[in-house]
């Protein structure tokens, strides 16, 4: 049995993140593997600055799987490992999975990012990029669909479930217009607070906006208060899991007692 405890915050580092920035800024693509063994590699080939390519978007949102599924594993006292390929079971009793977790729902087979599923799904996390500013501007409102109708589908048929999403989006990107929409749309679809409330709704999300010129997180958007921010997720998912899961195998945290009963003479609890 692992042992339940408070879910850490989950960390970002912020070396990684400017790192990342760099790329971000610049103006190389994504290495290409070439296509025969042992063949050279071609040269990297030119991209547009201030944004990712494909490959650079995808790999992105890796920093953000990663501290998750460390978090949640410390909480749960186990370990991360990677899911098997489309495989409807996790690869060990009990793992956090980092990497793409099948689950099939009421709408639809989904892809998460990250998933604890010991006897089922109890949790299951994704992160989305969008990763400049004609691409925030032209699909936002579609990536909140697609929050929506994730969350659907895995609550239609696991209502218990946990749902839970990161959106990071560069700040020089951000235009205010967007950026208070986004806030004021993702604060109502993050706030399922039990397992009969609606099913398009999540458990936690929250809105990370990054600077790429030093990996910093904007502390002021979204406001300090808000359900949004990274830093308080996870106190938002250890209460979740504690009101839907509490005492349950694989990770009890307190024997039942019944106070009613006495001691036996000898000891042993039986009268």
């Amino acid at each position: 049995m692992g042992l339940l405890i408070e879910m850490p915050k989950i960390q970002l580092d912020q070396v990684l993140l400017k790192t990342w920035g760099a790329k971000w800024l610049g103006a190389v693509a994504s290495e290409v593997n070439p296509k025969n063994k042992g063949a050279v590699a071609p040269a990297p080939k030119a991209k547009k600055p201030n944004r990712f390519d494909k490959k650079q978007g995808m790999d992105f949102g890796l920093v953000f799987d990663v501290a998750f599924g460390n978090a949640l594993a410390t909480m749960l006292g186990n370990k991360v490992a990677s899911p098997i390929n489309n495989s409807l079971l996790p690869p060990a009793p009990d793992v956090v999975e980092v990497g793409k977790a099948r689950i099939v729902g009421g709408i639809r087979p989904q892809n998460y990012d990250a998933a604890y599923r010991p006897d089922g799904p109890r949790l299951v996390y994704d992160s989305k990029t969008l990763n400049d500013a004609g691409s925030i501007r032209k699909n936002w409102q579609n990536m909140i669909n697609d929050l929506a109708t994730e969350a659907s589908t895995v609550h239609t048929r696991f209502p218990y479930c946990i749902v839970v999403f990161v959106i990071a989006l560069p700040r020089p990107a951000l235009l205010w217009p967007q950026e208070q929409a986004l806030i004021r749309t993702l604060d109502r679809l993050g706030s399922r607070e039990d397992e009969l409330d609606q099913h398009h709704l999540a458990e936690s999300i929250s809105l990370v906006i990054w600077n790429p010129e030093d990996g910093s997180i904007d502390m002021k958007s979204p406001p300090p208060d808000s359900r949004l921010r990274l830093e308080t997720m996870n106190d938002r998912i250890y209460q979740a899991y504690i009101d839907r899961y509490r005492n349950l195998p694989p990770h009890e945290i307190e024997e039942a007692v019944d106070v009613d009963s006495e001691p036996a003479a000898d000891g042993s609890g039986i009268v």
